[in-house]
């Protein structure tokens, strides 16, 4: 079989039919705007909300953040999260604990016993396994800080210490 008899029936046509790309711009809307409509679930307001992950976005400590945006700590990790941060303050194996006290297989003093962190963190812990992020402060905050040309990732920062595939040959 050769080439001719590969290509037959083939077709070059000289225009191409066009598909355009569906947006939805609503980048005009401040995030706290953007957050408005899940205000209510978070555990802050939504201008501090907006604050917070503005702060937390130019990589800022949860606490650095969270006293930018006036909230305690904790509040401003419950918040990150919400919003959909990573902010898991114990490993899979303590959450896996923390989850079979919350299901009824293990009292409240042995999970703190076994999980070993302070009372801070174990109540963020429950908080994170007890409370999902939501979709639309997480949609929020992708649209505010990628508009502004910003990540939420903290990865960013460290783009020079982290040796590239040339660096190694």
């Amino acid at each position: 079989m050769g080439l001719s008899e590969i290509a037959a029936g083939l077709e070059v046509t000289a225009e191409q039919r066009e598909q355009g790309v569906a947006t939805v711009d609503r980048t005009d809307a401040s995030l706290a705007a953007r957050l408005g409509s899940v205000a209510e679930e978070l555990p802050c307001n939504g201008p501090a909300a907006a604050t917070l992950l503005e702060t937390y976005a130019t990589g800022a400590s949860i606490e650095a953040a969270g006293a930018a945006a006036g909230l305690a700590p904790i509040t401003a990790a419950k918040t990150l999260h919400r919003c959909g941060e990573s902010v898991t303050p114990v490993t899979p194996l303590e959450m896996e604990i923390i989850e079979d006290w919350l299901a009824g297989d293990l009292s409240r003093s042995d999970a703190e016993g076994l999980v070993d962190a302070g009372e801070r963190t174990f109540s963020l812990a429950v908080y994170v396994a007890t409370h999902e992020p939501l979709p639309a402060a997480r949609d929020a905050k992708e649209g505010a800080l990628a508009e502004e040309g910003r990540s939420s990732g903290h990865a960013d920062g460290l783009e020079d210490a982290v040796s590239g595939v040339g660096d190694l040959l």
